[in-house]
């Protein structure tokens, strides 16, 4: 007897709510902090430093304050609302995307609380998602306002991560490894929570502990490739040179070390097994998927129905995972989204599929610019919209995602998720009948 369709929907999002609350749980900084901390006898009669920036680093001090015996301080800047007290770290809040002057003041402080180390001390950078918005020490010549104004160009310009924390790093006083070239001749040990495609630590926050290959050249082809708009003395900066970052084989990062304690392929792994106690085979299309968003939605789309109708490549029930970072080209006047837009065309594409669910949302609970993880989409979300006269291509040609599933009440709403290993989707096919 063939299940009711109610019944059939409610499970299916519920599944995928699990899936996505593992994903964020497997990154928890708690989880991951205490395995690659050093011991306090293994530090002798050197301080340790801490210092961070990103969405979770107030998590990851938290725990580090949990798992340390000996003496410490720090300063560490984290976004508005993803404060954990501490008692030992002075935890500061600050704006993310754009940057604000709390985020100037933090930055500053920071190159302030390294100084005058030696090399028995230790700085332990703790870096996450985010952190590029979060530490906005402009270069010499460069104000908050030049950095604000360049941040909002590349978040709607179309441009990749990477692409846009090139062009932050060679703006920057404090990334592309001069934080850890201020750190001298103190020893550097950065914990990083990925949330990059690739997990390349020089683009996770922008890389202020790691050395950086590209150059002023390549951030201003970066530029000229999406049509961004320059003030003057930005512009100056990057045809001069004069942003140069640290380089591979700088006597200052002699002394650092860097690993990456929590990945997008550990938050889909986590999310695959829970599938799998449900009694569907997961397959990880990629952890590293990127493009415009919308674009991404119909090739996953593709992949389904292939999927759903033909048992290629693999046969249903099953649960397809993936996860990167994709692009939004806002054209229109909606607030953008990446994991909204990427379902939006997804949903549109499968054309209200009797088999087919899916969730798209970001781990660090904020997709765009609103305070909203993502949303889900079942059979019924076209029927319902046409319902309520909702018309999707019109939502998803004005790049406001995040009002169609806001009006069918289908967002997903985490709050603040302490940690930020980039976006997550997950499609669920069931077998036929």
């Amino acid at each position: 007897m063939p299940l009711d369709p109610t019944f059939q929907d409610t499970r299916a999002r519920q599944l995928l709510r699990r899936m996505f609350d593992a994903a964020i749980a497997s990154a928890q900084p708690a989880l991951c902090i205490p395995a690659h901390l050093p011991s306090p006898q293994a530090l002798g009669t050197g301080r340790l430093i801490v210092i961070g920036a990103g969405k979770a680093s107030a998590a990851m001090a938290r725990a580090v304050e949990d798992h340390w015996s000996g003496p410490l301080s720090g300063l560490v800047v984290t976004r508005y609302g993803y404060a954990v007290p501490c008692e030992r770290i002075e935890i500061v809040e600050a704006a993310h995307p754009v940057p604000d002057a709390a985020g100037l003041a933090a930055a500053q402080r920071m190159l302030q609380v390294v100084q005058g180390l030696g090399p028995q001390d230790l700085v332990l950078c703790l870096i996450s998602g985010g952190g590029s918005s979060l530490l906005p020490l402009p270069l010499e010549g460069l104000t908050l306002e030049h950095k604000q104004q360049v941040n909002r160009a590349l978040l709607t310009s179309g441009a990749t991560i990477s692409e846009m924390n090139c062009v932050r790093r060679h703006l920057s006083a404090i990334k592309g490894g001069r934080l850890a070239a201020a750190c001298h001749p103190a020893k550097v040990l950065t914990l990083l929570i990925s949330d990059v495609p690739g997990d390349d630590p020089i683009n996770i926050a922008s890389g202020p502990t790691v050395a950086d290959p590209s150059t002023c050249a390549d951030a201003l082809a970066i530029v000229q490739r999406y049509g961004i708009d320059l003030p003057a003395p930005v512009r100056a900066v990057l045809e001069s040179g004069r942003g140069e970052s640290v380089k591979p084989g700088d006597a200052r990062l002699a002394s650092t070390t860097v690993r990456a304690i929590a990945a997008p392929q550990m938050a889909l792994e986590a999310a695959a097994a829970v599938a799998q106690e449900a009694g569907y085979k997961a397959y990880i299309l990629g952890d590293a998927l990127e493009g415009e968003a919308r674009d991404v939605g119909k090739v996953l789309a593709g992949i389904a129905l292939q999927v759903a109708e033909r048992g290629q490549p693999v046969p249903a029930p099953c649960v397809l995972l993936s996860g990167g970072e994709t692009t939004v080209t806002v054209r229109g006047s909606g607030k953008g989204g990446r994991n909204v837009e990427c379902l939006l065309s997804l949903g549109i594409t499968l054309g209200g599929h009797p088999r087919i669910h899916a969730l798209a949302g970001d781990t660090d609970g904020v997709d765009g610019q609103a305070e909203i993880a993502g949303a889900h989409i079942g059979p019924d979300t076209l029927e319902r919209a046409h319902t309520l006269g909702l018309k999707p291509h019109d939502y998803l040609s004005n790049n406001d995602g995040h009002g169609f599933f806001g009006s069918l009440g289908d967002s997903v709403i985490t709050g603040p998720t302490l940690t930020n290993v980039n976006d997550f989707r997950a499609i669920l096919i069931e077998a036929q009948d």
